[in-house]
């Protein structure tokens, strides 16, 4: 910035003034308050539309790639979340940044200003910010037959479920968790569970047969009809909402990628039914 630190201090101590409260609190490193993120999360919006409109406005000059931020779940970023983008990062300059959060924590991300959009299992918008609904995923209890024969033999029992290994996406991933709990009645912490924060991976362990997952079956479905991983407990399948929460000003790029992502997963997607429920 070819400013001093002393001069940089004093800008931010002048903000502070102008606003009545503290925009910083001080430590290594220094972190934005509540004020200073919101502030951030306004400054990012007004440069990412100041990018998109300087590019319509000078088409002579050399096209800087925009850089386009969104936050998902591994699991669409799996399935048919690049599908979805593909046909406008071959016809605009995108340099796309993904960033990975689970579905129940991915408006944290974009409140602060840290994307334009993410996709969440959440249908109220934050405030600045519009929602549409996508569809819905759904998940099943998955394992091979070897897995099943070998732990399940006699049904889905709490000594089995005490015994048999089971994966989740990582260590802050709890749907596993709450689906065992809800539908069995075993807190976290009374069986073994795996933590890959892979989604290839994840699909990976459930196939070698090294332990029993929730998979989204759009991931699955091959696997399903060849018989290689089977359902263990159909009447109990999860269903998660999804929508898709962006900048109530978008324009440009971010408003044909809005487009884009709606359309195409409204396509492949099921429909979310008045009925479905998740375990948010």
């Amino acid at each position: 910035m070819h400013l001093t630190q002393s001069a940089v201090s004093q800008r931010i101590k002048q903000l502070e003034l102008r606003l009545a409260q503290p925009l910083l609190i001080l430590g290594q490193p220094p972190l934005p308050t509540e004020a200073g993120h919101r502030l951030l999360a306004h400054y990012r919006q007004v440069s990412q539309l100041e990018s998109a409109v300087m590019a319509d406005l000078l088409p002579d000059a050399p096209q800087k790639p925009l850089t386009v931020t969104i936050v998902t779940n591994a699991d669409s970023l799996a399935t048919w979340l690049i599908p979805a983008l593909t046909p406008l990062l071959h016809s605009h300059p995108i340099e796309l940044n993904l960033l990975i959060e689970d579905e129940s924590r991915s408006l944290e991300r974009l409140k602060r200003g840290e994307a334009f959009g993410a996709i969440s299992l959440h249908a109220e918008p934050l405030p600045g910010c519009r929602c549409d609904v996508l569809g819905k995923m759904d998940y099943i209890l998955v394992a091979t037959p070897e897995f099943r024969h070998r732990y399940f033999a006699e049904g889905l029992s709490l000594a089995a479920l005490q015994q048999a290994p089971a994966v989740a996406f990582d260590q802050r991933d709890d749907m596993h968790a709450r689906y065992i709990e809800r539908h069995f009645g075993l807190p976290p912490g009374d069986y073994p569970c795996h933590a890959v924060r892979s989604a290839e991976a994840f699909v990976a362990i459930a196939r070698s047969g090294a332990a029993y997952c929730l998979i989204p079956k759009l991931m699955i479905e091959t696997d399903l009809q060849s018989g290689r991983l089977i359902e263990l407990h159909p009447q109990g399948r999860l269903i998660e909402p999804l929508y898709w929460h962006r900048w109530l000003l978008e324009r440009g790029i971010h408003k044909d990628l809005s487009h884009r992502l709606i359309d195409y997963a409204r396509q492949v997607l099921p429909p979310l039914d008045p009925g479905d429920t998740s375990m948010v």
